[in-house]
């Protein structure tokens, strides 16, 4: 049995050709997608978080805003780029954001992506440590705000405060018990899986993975998440880890999948740098007739290695197409690969 949940970049721009023709599209619709995807039965909804771009990048909101209109889907990101992030704001954002919805958030954090501009965090106060690079400011980050997350007193109390407190040091408030346990780390690299194992973190493996043997993608990622399972049963963790892949999956069932992605010529992987020195590899998409499909993906290892699969939707298409393609793998791709 798999997790399935669908995966949106919340791009907007302002086309004729676009759904999504602004911000304000691309946020309602996120939450109209959400509350579609629970009806159809989906298991997770999660959004990227891009800063100076057309796409969404302020998670909370949005994320307490599908809270208030579901009731069982999980709701999480992948993922929220550590290097702008205040990990004290943060913990209390995602501390309210998690009460709305009922503890159903599922968090997946990072280093980020190259950015839209240069080292954008600066404009959000960030500064580097000495000696310190900006993995190194992000990785710092997430770990103060797991440890934030578990809801240890460590601010010593004013002794005449304008409302009365509870005795010893005081911990940021609003606290959800059990947050902690649902981050997760997007790890591009096997040394960075075994990293988050050690932390308590879940596995997030998108589409994109710095290319440490040649092999294709779905053989990378297998062997990563074998890293992480083995890093995590060292590190003596008392629940077990989860581990999602990304993969853009469409089952070709009409004339306008076919216009759209039967002749999509990203069948294969791709391999490209993403800054001067890095090389990595780029998933391949799926999309064929659904008995095609199953074959296809019955020899993706990382699916297998997988519990949780992101599917990365085309949100600019609008929300009644996507659901669509959900209720297409769903019911004619996911029961005969024993994910559902």
């Amino acid at each position: 049995m798999k997790k399935i949940g669908f995966l949106s970049f919340g791009h907007w721009t302002p086309s004729s050709q676009s759904q999504t023709r602004s911000a304000a599209d691309v946020l309602l619709q996120s939450i109209d997608l959400a509350v579609e995807a629970e009806r159809l039965g989906m298991d997770g909804a999660y959004f990227r978080v891009h800063h100076f771009a057309r796409q969404l990048s302020s998670p909370f909101p949005l994320l307490a805003a599908v809270g208030a209109r579901t009731k069982r889907i999980e709701i999480g990101t992948a993922v929220i780029d550590m290097r702008y992030e205040n990990p004290h704001y943060m913990a209390e954002d995602a501390g309210a954001a998690d009460l709305i919805a009922g503890s159903r958030l599922q968090l997946g954090i990072s280093r980020g992506s190259p950015e839209q501009v240069i080292d954008g965090w600066r404009y959000f106060g960030q500064r580097l440590d000495e000696g310190e690079d900006d993995t190194g400011m992000g990785r710092r980050h997430a770990e103060k705000f797991l440890e934030l997350l578990g809801g240890k007193g460590f601010a010593k109390p004013n002794p005449r405060p304008m409302f009365a407190n509870p005795p010893g040091l005081l911990r940021l408030e609003p606290f959800s018990a059990g947050l902690q346990e649902r981050i997760w780390w997007g790890s591009a690299t096997n040394a960075t899986a075994v990293w988050a194992a050690k932390h308590g973190m879940n596995l997030q493996s998108s589409t994109l993975k710095f290319d440490e043997s040649g092999e294709p993608l779905h053989v990378q990622q297998a062997a990563q998440i074998r890293a992480f399972r083995t890093a995590w049963a060292k590190a003596g963790h008392a629940r077990a880890a989860r581990v999602s892949v990304s993969r853009s999956i469409f089952p070709l069932m009409n004339d306008l999948d076919r216009a759209y992605f039967g002749r999509d010529e990203e069948q294969t992987d791709q391999i490209g740098l993403i800054d001067s020195t890095t090389r990595a590899v780029f998933g391949r998409s799926y999309a064929a007739e659904p008995e095609v499909l199953i074959e296809q993906l019955r020899k993706d290892d990382a699916i297998t290695e997988a519990d949780t699969i992101l599917l990365t939707i085309p949100n600019q298409l609008g929300v009644g197409y996507n659901v669509h393609v959900m209720e297409a793998i769903l019911a004619h791709v996911a029961p005969a690969l024993g994910w559902r």
